[in-house]
């Protein structure tokens, strides 16, 4: 494959589609299309909580924000570490991406341990779809409760669709699957037709009343 020049809005089409770029290592400076034949995806109204997660979200340990330090997520999910030496997250990745937070079609949640950011995520946002880009933990469980805080946001929000790209064990324990291209681009056309808010607010009791209803 030949390496893309992209600007956002090519991005955001590509997004439109199902398709999405990675580079092969962090040191590579070339990005290349990804269209994988089976999906990753988190049904919402399949989402499932760990016992002993459920807890740690119920103990209010940490302070969880939305969008606060998007390139800090970013650089977070780009560092090598002993259980991931390579990642695929290289400056034109951390460019574009961070172009997209500031068109409002990117956003982050951030897990903070005493104003240190141990963990989070970030994905894409079009329409009623939330494309999961990637997260990473500095402390157990940083990323898990980044998960679940964001699965209760796109879910008072409206969202239609969590992509998560590929599935993983991680992502398995709560309930990601995989489905056909054909099917993907299905349930992606539809949640396109829906216009969210991501910022749509809900209270503390309802987030706890959301934990409860997941089994």
């Amino acid at each position: 494959m030949e390496p893309l020049d992209l600007t956002p809005d090519m991005l955001l089409r590509a997004y439109a589609i199902g398709v999405f770029p990675m580079a092969e290592d962090r040191d590579d400076p070339d990005l290349f299309w990804i269209d994988p034949r089976m999906r990753g995806v988190i049904p919402l109204d399949g989402f499932h909580i760990p016992k002993r997660l459920r807890k740690t979200l119920r103990s209010n340990r940490y302070r969880v924000t939305f969008d606060r330090d998007f390139e800090g997520v970013m650089d977070g999910c780009a560092e090598a570490t002993d259980r991931r030496p390579r990642t695929w997250i290289n400056d034109k990745i951390l460019t574009l991406y961070t172009a997209l937070f500031r068109m409002n079609h990117a956003h982050s949640v951030e897990v903070w341990d005493n104003g240190r950011l141990i963990g989070g995520l970030y994905g894409v946002t079009l329409g009623g779809a939330y494309f999961g880009e990637s997260m990473f933990s500095r402390e157990r469980d940083a990323s898990k409760i980044a998960l679940c805080h964001l699965v209760a946001r796109l879910t008072f929000a409206g969202y239609r669709l969590l992509d998560t790209q590929f599935v993983t064990k991680h992502l398995q324990n709560f309930g990601a699957q995989e489905v056909p291209r054909s099917d993907y681009r299905a349930r992606l056309s539809e949640a396109l037709n829906h216009d969210v808010d991501f910022f749509t607010s809900y209270s503390d009791g309802e987030m706890l009343r959301y934990l409860d209803s997941m089994d």
